[in-house]
Formats: structure tokens, C-alpha cells, sequence
């Protein structure tokens, strides 16, 4: 299923949406140790991006996310079960519009997904030059295929895998 790709100058709202959404997350996973992330090209000061604001949730087990799904689907998430990566619950928000609000992955703690998805939010903070590249790309990539999301991330693929690794090696170097 395809959908409109938009890629907008960074917002400085976007901290504080997620801030505000973390909050009613926060409800639905009170009792466990959560931890909640801001992850994603929104949680990248001057990055350029879908304004769609990604979260992470990292819990003890991911059990509680399946027990939890009926709390989330209650705030309005549609869940997509693992969604192509395994270990992981997925789910989204959208208004009434349709349009895309909000993405949330789980994962258990210790999973790998973490750590990668962590590095590449901190590499792209730190690294200024990486993350204009990667915004121009993510905008060429909007303006060619403005109604195929399958195609702009299969576009950015292998700078995002490069990325990852670059990210990587720079973790272990500090």
C-alpha cells in the first residue's frame, strides 16, 4: 500500500510533540521498566524529515507489549505485529485525517534494534555533514516518488546501511 511521501525542514516542535505523546505511551506501559525514546530523523536537530514522530520502546520483555496492544489500540495505534523485523511490535497513529503521526516500535531489552537505532540518532546528532546529506537525500527522494513510500525507503536503503555502520564504528572509537 502506498502513501504520500512529504520530507519537511526540521521542526522544533517535534521534541515537543513527542514529549506530549510520550506521556499518554507512558500510561499504557506504567508498572514495567519502560524506557521511551525519541529515535528517527525528528529526534535530529537541523535534519530534514517526514513529520512523523518515531518512538521506541524498550521494555524487559516483549510479552508486555502483546498484553499491552488493547491499551495502545485504545489511544488509537493500529498494531502491525512484528511488521518485518523480528522481535519487534509495531504500531502507528494517524488522525482523523489519515495522515501519519506517529510510529512506535518495542523491543525487549538487549535486542540489537536498540543499539542500532540509538547509534544512528546519536551519530546524526553529533555528525552535522552526515545528517545534511542524508536530508537532501531523503528530499530528493520525496520529490521523485511524492506517492510511494516503497520506493523513497527502498531509495535511502544503502545510505542508511552505510550510515549504520559509520555509526558503529564511531561508537566503538569513543
Amino acid at each position: 500500500m502506498s502513501r504520500k511521501v512529504e520530507v519537511t525542514s526540521y521542526r522544533p516542535q517535534w521534541r515537543e510533540q513527542f514529549l506530549q505523546e510520550k506521556k499518554r505511551l507512558e500510561s499504557v506501559f506504567q508498572g514495567i521498566r519502560a524506557v521511551i525514546h525519541h529515535i528517527g530523523s525528528t529526534s535530529v536537530e537541523g535534519l530534514a524529515a517526514k513529520p512523523i514522530i518515531d518512538f521506541l520502546i524498550e521494555i524487559p520483555d516483549i510479552g508486555a507489549a502483546d498484553d499491552r496492544t488493547d491499551n495502545l489500540e485504545a489511544l488509537g495505534y493500529v498494531g502491525k505485529g512484528e511488521n518485518g523485523i523480528a522481535g519487534r511490535r509495531y504500531f502507528f497513529f494517524e488522525n482523523k485525517e489519515g495522515e501519519r503521526l506517529y510510529h512506535v516500535h518495542i523491543f525487549a531489552s538487549g535486542s540489537e534494534d536498540i543499539e542500532r537505532h540509538l547509534l544512528f540518532r546519536d551519530y546524526l546528532r553529533v555528525m552535522k555533514v552526515e545528517a545534511e546529506k542524508y536530508g537532501r537525500l531523503k528530499s530528493e527522494l520525496a520529490a521523485k516518488y511524492p506517492n510511494n513510500i516503497e520506493a523513497y525507503i527502498e531509495g535511502k536503503n544503502d545510505f542508511v546501511r552505510e550510515l549504520e555502520m559509520r555509526a558503529l564504528k564511531w561508537a566503538r572509537s569513543r
